[in-house]
């Protein structure tokens, strides 16, 4: 764990109980993951630890880089090597040392894996009680063997559909999604489902060797050609003469020339289903998906399990329509087998249940653990989700409880529960029920580490490890470890002005009188998900708030309804998004779902914006520098020095990602992979660039004195300074600046981006454009995993955008920026089922008034802070 160079000990400045080797606390000495500076700490076990700081600062660093990192490698090491391949392992953290840490289980915000057959039910654990209740004390219809519990699973060769393989779901490609414009000829590409480029047209030159008419509208062919063209599996293999019209093609035939070569035919939906089953090109995958249309399976009825499970039933339904209840209902149907007050119906085991006193005593424990469970689920806001729904349509947020309900319920003792921001995606009247659920793992004997920004939380704290004083090299200090009353005091942090309102700097409200609309965009009508013909308006030239409990209706209406009819209204195709997995092109063709309704007051929009916090790129070669565009401007400059012109060396030279340029060893990458058995993988600097990624000839060039991967090493703010004479670069870096990045360096990976860094160079790099107004720019809680102080940065940056003539729609939750609004829309009043409705509109202050909205309370108390 050490390493060679040492730096200074900068030690905390610790509550007056502190001390070197503290019975009942962890001691950490020499901590230097990422930006930590040799940090020394004691922090007490059996408590709620906040770790706070400005975005950016170290606070994972040490909470999950050093802790969670150290605790699993000890943890490993009592582990079989063969079993040690099957974990996720964190690199070995840099710190000399750390006594009195327990085991520890993190909770991290991480979207699940894009699959169809990953659930609630799954995540939680509460679908396998589920299948032993119905294999062990289900009606089944007389005559039919006893089924075991993975019968009762979609997800197993016992239980998933023949038909549909457990998805429930069958996927065909028919004429109307492979020709989606019937007006075009064959040679127009009428048959859009073939390939692009050369492959499409070698298709359509065998139909002319075929005889068949590509010049006449595809309407207007026979159906039996029609037909023939897109659902044939014959494979006829002809001579095609490249470039000769259909008469020539036909001459040529009759006195048999010699061909430009011979090709083989394949009929429209074969070649999709065979290249979406076959290839290994996602983006291939992706291309013929679209031309696939998904229907319910016509053998399970989309219930996904085999007609032998489905005959087994339980208070008289089969196991999927269990499964798709709302979690609260499914505790209510619950309760009265767990006292033993309901009996079997009808069936085999309802009829022989008399006899077989011991089904009763199953059914009584089953139900009694599944309401145990679901209880926890209900306490942490989620009784409005079913089992059934799939974890890709669940928030990070909805995700992160699911695994805390289910850690609440194991009853471990002694354990270190590391969190990463569990109020993330909360409405402040969730985040209480998120306080109790830790509460009572603290109860259990437990401690809790929790890296958060959310004030409420930060407030129940026992002891708070406050980091910083800035983000990146200006941060990986401690600036306090204690209780938290003791953070007033350190007038270096700028989490204590935000946290006491009572101080003379504390920091002020950003409330602030509302503008006047411009005008308004009103949907009508509006169905989809749990919005059932809802009306709402929304003022233009202005900043709106969307409100509510967690699953309330508020990303369904902004993200989606209101993404999709802007989108539509504007005549703009849906934005592209890279699939995830293997499944996800499927899921993306099952989730298309229409939304019904009308949108009304499109004058004033001339431009949809989207900034969300999906990472910026998926591969080391994604950055910062090449993301935003500044890096062309560099690249310019480097290309335009005497050297470069002397060696004729282009702007391409200076790309990683160009042969010219890079280092041949690690092809731009900067470093290589080692791979160690039974241990992480490791990766070292390259060899022979040092990490640089260029090659020799390429750093040899300088600008200003510093060779172009110098360049890339540089902070923002570094670069700023660098850059200052260059307007075309220094404007883009201000931009990124100004919304808080200034310590991210210009060549960070875009895999090592949080979500909130990832909007905010989205953000900046929209603010870069000349503003003209009549943009409308849609959020999807922007402030997620910011501090108060970044929160503010970024609100200014938004006020900027309104302020240009444009339209900020956001969902949001942290009450300080919704006060800073123009105008609220809060959904509701529940969530699920109960939500979907307009509970209260209008400027901050009018709604923090409204009767009946559980927002109105916590507005009110932000206004008045």
């Amino acid at each position: 764990m050490r390493t060679k160079h040492q730096e200074p000990r900068h030690e905390s400045h610790q509550a007056s109980t502190s001390g070197a080797g503290l019975p009942g606390h962890v001691r950490v000495r020499g901590a230097r993951e990422h930006n930590l500076k040799n940090v020394d700490l004691d922090i007490p076990r059996d408590a709620l630890v906040v770790f706070t700081g400005v975005s950016g600062s170290g606070k994972s660093s040490l909470a999950f880089g050093t802790l969670y990192a150290e605790a699993q490698r000890r943890y490993l090491e009592s582990v079989s090597p063969y079993a040690r391949r099957l974990f996720h392992q964190m690199p070995v953290p840099e710190v000399d040392d750390i006594d009195g840490l327990p085991p520890a289980v993190a909770l991290q915000q991480q979207r699940g894996t894009p699959t169809a057959r990953s659930s609630v039910g799954s995540v939680s654990t509460l679908s396998n009680s589920l299948r032993m209740l119905y294999s062990r004390a289900g009606d089944y219809p007389p005559g039919q063997e006893l089924l075991y519990a993975e019968s009762f699973s979609p997800n197993t060769a016992e239980g998933a559909c023949p038909q549909c393989s457990g998805l429930g779901r069958v996927y065909e490609a028919t004429e109307g999604s492979m020709v989606p414009d019937d007006s075009l000829t064959i040679r127009e590409r009428a048959v859009a489902a073939w390939p692009p480029a050369w492959h499409g047209q070698n298709l359509r030159d065998i139909l002319v060797t075929l005889g068949y008419d590509v010049d006449t509208p595809w309407r207007d062919l026979p159906k039996k050609d029609r037909d023939w063209i897109l659902y044939t599996d014959d494979t006829p293999t002809v001579p095609v003469y490249a470039g000769l019209t259909p008469a020539e093609t036909k001459r040529a035939l009759k006195r048999k020339e010699t061909p430009s070569y011979q090709g083989t035919f394949t009929g429209a939906r074969r070649y999709v289903l065979q290249t979406f089953a076959n290839t290994e090109s996602a983006a291939m995958k992706k291309r013929v998906a679209r031309y696939m249309v998904s229907t319910e399976c016509p053998l399970c009825h989309g219930k996904r399990l085999r007609r032998e499970a489905l005959s087994v039933t339980f208070a008289g339904m089969d196991i999927t329509e269990l499964s798709r209840m709302p979690l609260e209902r499914l505790a209510e149907l619950m309760k009265p087998y767990v006292a033993g007050n309901e009996k079997g119906k009808t069936g085999k085991a309802g009829k022989d249940k008399d006899a077989h006193p011991e089904q009763v005593i199953v059914t009584q424990r089953i139900a009694a653990d599944l309401c145990a469970r679901l209880e926890v689920l209900l306490a942490l806001g989620l009784g409005y989700l079913a089992l059934e729904r799939s974890t890709p349509t669940l928030s990070p947020g909805e995700l992160q409880r699911l695994r805390l309900a289910t850690q609440v319920r194991s009853n471990l003792f002694g354990v270190v529960y590391v969190l990463d921001e569990p109020s993330a995606g909360l409405h402040p009247a969730d985040t209480e029920a998120l306080l109790d659920a830790l509460a009572s793992l603290k109860a259990g004997g437990n401690s809790l580490f929790v890296v958060e920004h959310a004030l409420d939380v930060i407030r129940q704290a026992d002891w708070i490890v406050d980091v910083g004083p800035q983000a990146g090299e200006g941060g990986g200090q401690v600036l306090y470890s204690g209780p938290p009353d003791g953070l007033r005091r350190v007038e270096g942090s700028h989490t204590r002005r935000y946290l006491f309102a009572d101080l003379p700097d504390a920091a002020p409200s950003q409330a602030r009188e509302s503008r006047a609309p411009t005008g308004q965009l009103r949907l009508e009508g509006v169905t989809r998900n749990n919005l059932d013909a809802l009306d709402v308006a929304f003022p233009l030239g202005v900043m709106t708030a969307v409100t509510g409990v967690s699953g309330s209706g508020k990303s369904t209406l902004v993200s989606q309804v209101l993404v999709d009819l802007v989108t539509e209204a504007l005549g703009q195709a849906a934005p592209e998004e890279e699939p995830e997995g293997e499944e996800a092109p499927l899921l993306e063709a099952e989730e298309q779902v229409r939304t019904l309704g009308r949108i009304a007051g499109m004058d004033g929009i001339k431009r949809l914006v989207r900034v969300d916090q999906k990472p910026i790129g998926r591969t080391p070669r994604s950055n910062l520098a090449t993301y935003t565009g500044l890096f062309d401007q560099v690249r310019k400059l480097f290309a335009a020095t005497p050297q470069a012109r002397k060696k004729k060396y282009d702007a391409g030279r200076f790309s990683f990602n160009v042969a010219k340029g890079r280092c041949p060893h690690c092809a731009g990458e900067g470093f290589v992979m080692v791979e160690l058995l039974f241990l992480p993988s490791v990766y070292a600097p390259c060899p022979t660039c040092e990490g640089a990624r260029y090659n020799p000839d390429t750093l040899a060039i300088a600008w200003n004195g510093r060779n172009i991967a110098e360049v890339l090493a540089m902070t923002v703010d570094e670069a700023h300074a660098f850059f200052a004479a260059e307007d075309s670069v220094a404007r883009p870096l201000q931009v990124l600046r100004e919304v808080g990045l200034g310590y991210l360096r210009l060549g960070q990976s875009a895999t090592e981006l949080s979500g909130g860094e990832a909007q905010r160079i989205k953000l900046a790099t929209e603010l870069q454009r000349a503003t003209r107004g009549g943009a409308l720019y849609i959020l999807d809680e922007p402030t997620t995993g910011l501090h108060p102080l970044d929160a503010d940065r970024l609100l200014a940056q938004l006020q900027r955008l309104v302020d240009a003539g444009n339209t900020v729609i956001m969902v949001e939750h942290t009450m300080r920026v919704v006060a800073a609004c123009d105008w609220v829309i809060d959904i509701g009043p529940g969530a699920g089922e109960a939500g979907g409705k307009v509970v209260a509109e209008g400027p901050p202050a009018q709604v923090a008034r409204a009767r009946g909205s559980r927002t109105a309370p916590y507005l009110k108390a932000a206004l008045e802070r």
